[in-house]
This record gives structure tokens, sequence and C-alpha cells, in this order.
């Protein structure tokens, strides 16, 4: 009796994530050029808590954007810039911001460097 085979569970892959602008629908990053962080501590890393008052209203919540490694078509990053605005190199919509010195996620975590991309701002599409 024959064993069963793994190369079919290994060509099975489930798909990849992309990201495109929501504007122009340009391919802007894929799964792959995505950098995980872990998440902070929420409201409560920001200055003053502001957003609550109450720390026992503060729940995990998940971020509102994606921090990417800088690309080709990043043109601020490109011509050498510190910090700027992240422009579609399609429609140049605003997609987001990047600092070489990092900033701060909405969930609270430091992230450095900081290519950030808001997810209101994109569609998230699977490949």
């Amino acid at each position: 009796m024959a064993e069963p085979s793994n190369s079919e569970s290994e060509t099975t892959t489930k798909p990849q994530r992309i990201y495109r602008c929501k504007k122009c629908r340009r391919l802007i990053a894929s799964e792959d050029n995505v950098l995980p962080h872990e998440p902070g501590k929420g409201e409560s890393s920001f200055k003053w808590h502001k957003r609550s008052s109450d720390p026992s209203e503060e729940k995990q919540r998940d971020c509102t954007s994606v921090f990417v490694e800088p690309m080709k078509w990043m043109q601020a990053v490109q011509d050498g810039h510190v910090e700027d605005k992240i422009l579609c190199m399609g429609c140049n919509a605003r997609l987001g911001y990047f600092n070489w010195a990092g900033m701060q996620c909405s969930c609270g975590a430091w992230v450095n460097p900081a290519f950030q991309l808001h997810k209101s701002r994109l569609d998230e599409c699977y490949m």
C-alpha cells in the first residue's frame, strides 16, 4: 500500500496578501514587504492618555497601519529625505508617512525605522 505523498500539502499554499492603492488600484506592497511588530500598550502609551480617561476602558485594538520595508517606488526615500509623506506612484495619493528615526503605531508600539502605510488608504487583496 502506497503512503500519501507530502508534495500535495507542500504545493498547496495559502493565498498571499497584497495591498493596493484604494484610489488607482496600483500594487503598493505584498505580505513579504510587511514588517511585523509587537503590539504596544495601546492608548496608555500615548502622551497624556488623551484618548481615554478611564484605564479600565482600554482594550487591545488592531493596528490602523501597516509598516513595510523601504521600496524603490517611494520617491521621497529615493531622493534622500529623512522623513516625508509616502505618495502613490500612479495617482499621487497620500498613502502614509515615513521617518528613518521611527514613529509610534496606533497600538502604542515604537517602530524604527518606520515606513507606515495607512490601512484606510489601501485595499487588502489576496492573490
